[in-house]
């Protein structure tokens, strides 16, 4: 069995924003497992753990439809967290750009991959880049203040002219992606 999951890698320089951002919020000296920035990427889908031989069938299904989306010219935008920035449990930063042609990507590939039974997200697409994940209420309100505070990102968009499917494996030392495919949109 190998964890999977598809997603758009970012740039370097995008990456290395986003440790300037972990940076700021660490201020608070919240209680939270921040992402290493190497590791930060928009997920499309995550699969779990699936037979190796439904690889090729599930970037083949990712293939046919990446083919109808042109590339895409994405920005980061600003800070934000799930549930709310007040009651923040999943720190992130936001994404502004190609939204429109990048939600009906993730549609057509939720539908291609139902059909070879990996079921739909039980909610709305709301695309994000996951910083941290809050791991108890020590300095929360404190992180919830600089989240606010922090005023949105001014960086150059970048462009997405390929997918990813990775293959995730998990360690003490924490997630180790390899990439298995490669999907060109367009």
């Amino acid at each position: 069995m190998i964890r999977a999951f598809l997603a758009i890698e970012l740039p370097e320089a995008l990456r290395d924003g986003l440790a300037q951002v972990q940076g700021e919020l660490k201020r608070s000296r919240a209680d939270v497992r921040w992402v290493p920035a190497g590791n930060i990427h928009l997920t499309l889908k995550f699969f779990g753990n699936v037979p190796e031989d439904e690889i090729g069938p599930l970037a083949q299904a990712a293939r046919e439809a990446a083919a109808e989306t042109a590339p895409l010219q994405l920005q980061a935008t600003s800070a934000g967290a799930f549930p709310s920035p007040q009651a923040p449990r999943v720190v992130w930063l936001g994404l502004g750009g190609d939204m429109v042609p990048l939600t009906q990507l993730f549609y057509r590939l939720e539908k291609a991959f139902a059909t070879l039974g990996y079921p739909p997200e039980g909610r709305a697409f709301n695309p994000h880049l996951t910083l941290g994940r809050v791991k108890s209420p020590a300095n929360r309100e404190r992180l919830a203040r600089l989240l606010v505070q922090l005023p949105p990102v001014d960086w150059p968009p970048f462009t997405v002219k390929e997918l990813i499917l990775f293959q995730s494996v998990l360690s003490p030392q924490g997630s180790k992606y390899t990439p298995l495919k490669v999907i060109p949109l367009g």
